[in-house]
């Protein structure tokens, strides 16, 4: 399933939210030469989070082929700003265009729920959470991971936490015909949640290329930290502004 959009109005303007697409965007043409070969294999080289080599499981010398010409030697990184940086790079123009999409329906809300400085904060927090979700499941792993994914998990967690009943309308295909549908978030997110964790518990040892741990460790991440980092005065001020609503927002 495909998100379109959702029918759920926010206050404030969703600055942060358009901060973060913009420097994903910022850092996939200017590092990452917009897919490029060339400076997409060194973004990844330089950037990524490499497990094995965060926690030194590779030995001295130890070289990654990249590409069937390029080969990213593991010597010199720095690993601990990896942990952040991985999350603003991306694989290709589809991956990023996906994330963004993501980011741009659910997290407007979710910043809504919080302001700028926290929902920064959560941001930040559940890219951490993320990465450390798919180091646990590999902690030797060589395969560089990239992508917003992780943090836009934990956005969608926040998201279903506090607007469970919220519709999204989404694209859902059916063989060779594809139609739409108005879903409630919370089945939406918790079947996207369900696919993540069931296609992470092979991933556990490796084997497997997309970072299904980092999207469910961040979605989880994203349930729990909502609850401290939420401002209930502007769930209230969402309450006045909706006010034939059953479901009011309270955490």
């Amino acid at each position: 399933m495909f998100p379109i959009r959702d029918e759920n109005p926010t206050i404030r303007p969703p600055v942060a939210t358009i901060a973060l697409i913009a420097l994903n965007i910022l850092v996939w043409v200017f590092v990452q030469g917009a897919g490029s070969e060339l400076p997409l294999v060194k973004s990844l080289c330089l950037y990524s989070l490499i497990p094995g080599d965060l926690f030194h499981h590779a030995p001295p010398g130890t070289t990654l082929e990249m590409t069937q010409d390029m080969v990213c030697s593991l010597d010199g990184r720095s690993g601990i700003p990896t942990l952040i940086t991985h999350a603003f790079l991306h694989g290709s123009w589809f991956h990023i265009i996906s994330n963004m999409w993501f980011l741009w329906i659910f997290g407007d809300n979710v910043e809504d729920a919080m302001g700028i400085p926290r929902f920064l904060i959560f941001y930040f927090l559940c890219i951490l959470a993320a990465a450390f979700s798919q180091i646990m499941a590999d902690p030797a792993a060589l395969s560089p991971m990239v992508g917003a994914s992780g943090a836009i998990g934990g956005v969608m967690g926040a998201y279903a936490r506090l607007y469970p009943r919220a519709y999204v309308h989404t694209l859902i295909p059916l063989g060779f015909f594809i139609t739409t549908a108005a879903i409630p978030a919370i089945y939406m997110l918790g079947y996207w949640f369900l696919i993540q964790f069931i296609s992470a518990i092979p991933a556990v040892g490796g084997g497997v290329q997309i970072a299904f741990w980092a999207h469910a460790g961040g979605f989880v991440a994203g349930l729990i930290l909502i609850g401290p980092l939420h401002r209930q005065d502007y769930l209230e001020e969402r309450n006045r502004m909706e006010p034939d609503k059953t479901a009011k927002y309270r955490l």
